[in-house]
């Protein structure tokens, strides 16, 4: 298959390849390609543009302004290719698809019970799942390289679709007999005497305490950050401080008696799952029907 310009798909593929892991060596074994295959193959393409692609300063490979600009085309035609595969396969009949997702590391809790229940209802298809940080998550969107992502604040810079489907509580958790265990509404001036085991800095848990906590006037101390609130949880129950977390990450500490929910003045501090795409997304019918799912089904799905 060639594209204008005598491009092919598959240089546009080892580029994407070296692109990604800015080595031909490792791209090559990816490919399962030679290195000088790798390296010829580029070349070729370099020379169809009339502009370098890469440049190497010491033994680091950088990308030139020209194969940013590439990268973008290549990464969407990519995914072009990937949707007419999913639209062919629904034309002859066939639930055999793929079905790309992201999601939020503290939504892992309830994203895979959704998962299970789809791969249920439509056995045949390939699921990909990609559990990471809201900076990845973004640059999921921004790249379009998943259908969907489940995320707690959805970005207002990109042009998304987002769709509440489940509320998602954040509370304050501490270990087992803390002073302040089974006190009533606890007064937020206390907790500044107390301190923190938080989300890193851009999570969306983080921006959502940070700013609850601005608008009434207070500041928490931290003791230490920690990027997965199952860190969190076990530093909070080895007595490090407190957290703050989804309510959804505690169903097993909480029925293990490991942590405590305190009960705190304005807490929980509400927030909401979103499922969140691109606005230009083509729908295969297999991720309308995941989308359908998430919305209409994720309560009951939970309750079982």
């Amino acid at each position: 298959m060639m594209l204008a310009m005598n491009i092919t798909i598959r240089q546009l593929q080892i580029f994407e390849a070296v692109a990604k892991l800015l080595s031909y060596t490792r791209a090559a074994e990816v490919l399962y390609l030679s290195q000088p295959a790798v390296s010829m193959q580029i070349k070729q393409l370099e020379s169809e543009l009339d502009m370098p692609l890469f440049e190497r300063m010491g033994k680091t490979l950088y990308l030139t302004d020209a194969g940013v600009e590439l990268l973008n085309y290549a990464r969407t035609i990519s995914q072009q290719l990937i949707e007419l595969d999913d639209v062919m396969t629904e034309m002859r009949g066939s639930q055999r698809g793929r079905l790309a997702i992201a999601v939020a590391s503290t939504a892992n809790y309830f994203a895979l019970k959704l998962l299970g229940e789809f791969y249920k209802r439509f056995s045949g298809t390939t699921i990909s799942l990609d559990v990471t940080n809201r900076a990845s998550l973004l640059k999921h969107l921004d790249d379009n390289t998943v259908d969907m992502v489940i995320m707690g604040r959805p970005p207002e810079d990109m042009d998304v679709d987002a769709t509440p489907f489940l509320d998602n509580p954040l509370v304050v958790i501490a270990p087992k007999g803390h002073v302040l265990e089974g006190q009533k509404a606890i007064p937020l001036s206390v907790l500044q005497q107390e301190t923190f085991i938080l989300r890193e800095h851009g999570s969306g848990t983080r921006i959502a305490m940070e700013q609850f906590f601005e608008e009434r006037g207070y500041s928490i101390s931290s003791v230490m950050e920690m990027n997965s609130n199952e860190a969190i949880n076990q530093a909070v129950e080895a007595g490090l401080g407190l957290g703050i977390v989804s309510r959804h990450t505690l169903e097993w500490e909480l029925a293990l008696d490991r942590l405590v929910v305190l009960d705190v003045e304005s807490f929980p501090i509400m927030r909401h799952w979103y499922l969140v795409h691109r606005s230009t997304k083509r729908f295969t019918a297999l991720s309308s029907a995941f989308k359908q799912l998430v919305i209409e089904d994720t309560a009951t799905i939970l309750k079982t």
